[in-house]
């Protein structure tokens, strides 16, 4: 097996919206705001390569939405998918699998492109993506609190194409040493992926510890929907991470830190270890 990180662009959200009822006086000693308390984002993907199967789990904004939508999020940096994806020696074409965590926009939006004519078509037109059935009704029946975050041109067309599938006990990706953590205080049935990789077990964080920043408890999104429980799967993650050896977090949103292993410190909070690149891993 091999990991490569695959950067799908840089964006901005605003930092009280990320930390929740944390005082930014804390946060923001931990991640830099700019004067309009707008703080820079990664979406940060991961490639696993595995005999004969390419995985790509998430895949970022996207490039369909307007210039309006796109002005909220403030994207910048060299970053694409497309040029992350070749960069690495793939394609599009070559992906054979695409894990979504779960359906909000910036985790999903590059799974569908739409050409200058308005026609939408498949992002990976050989790949099968994986949700699973829990998430995909939440997200296509969705609540008030996140309508503004499925969006449908990014899931419908999904399933429209043939090539959605549903994980299951039996159903899943074929990779090897794959597992998956679900997690429901962000949104019902996120997925984590959980990858055997050399002597160590990987965790694809995803929005559970959004960036290096997010492994103290109380530090949850106001996204959440369910903010206590959150707090409590991070915990059972983090007892999990500590108690297991060569056990390491890989974040998504961190625009700095890849990766990042955790400890308790001397009053007992959680909080790193060390931070660090995938590549440091071998």
């Amino acid at each position: 097996m091999k990991l490569h990180v695959i950067h799908s662009g840089l964006f901005k959200l605003d930092g009280g919206a990320m930390f929740g009822v944390v005082p930014k006086s804390m946060w923001s000693k931990l991640v830099a705001p700019d004067d309009n308390n707008m703080c820079t984002w990664a979406m940060r993907c991961l490639l696993v390569e595995d005999g004969d199967r390419l995985m790509l789990i998430d895949n970022g904004i996207g490039t369909k939405q307007d210039a309006k939508f796109f002005s909220h999020y403030y994207l910048h940096g060299d970053y694409s998918l497309e040029s992350s994806l070749k960069k690495a020696g793939f394609s599009p074409a070559d992906i054979t699998d695409v894990f979504l965590t779960h359906l909000h926009f910036d985790h999903c939006g590059g799974s569908v492109n739409k050409d200058a004519d308005g026609k939408l078509s498949m992002a990976f037109p050989n790949a099968t993506y994986w949700s699973n059935e829990a998430h995909w009704q939440w997200a296509t029946e969705p609540n008030p609190r996140e309508k503004a975050s499925f969006l449908k041109e990014n899931i419908l067309p999904i399933q429209e194409s043939g090539q959605l599938k549903m994980i299951s006990e039996t159903d899943r990706p074929a990779i090897s040493g794959l597992d998956i953590v679900y997690v429901n205080g962000h949104t019902e049935k996120q997925m984590l992926p959980l990858l055997s990789y050399k002597d160590y077990q990987v965790l694809f964080c995803a929005d559970l510890f959004a960036s290096y920043a997010h492994l103290p408890l109380p530090f949850v999104m106001g996204y959440d929907t369910r903010p206590l429980l959150t707090m409590t799967e991070k915990q059972e993650v983090l007892e999990r991470a500590i108690n297991t050896p060569n056990f390491v977090l890989f974040f998504e949103h961190d625009a700095v830190n890849e990766c990042g292993t955790v400890m308790k410190n001397e009053k007992g909070a959680y909080q790193t270890e060390r931070l660090f690149n995938l590549a440091e891993l071998g």
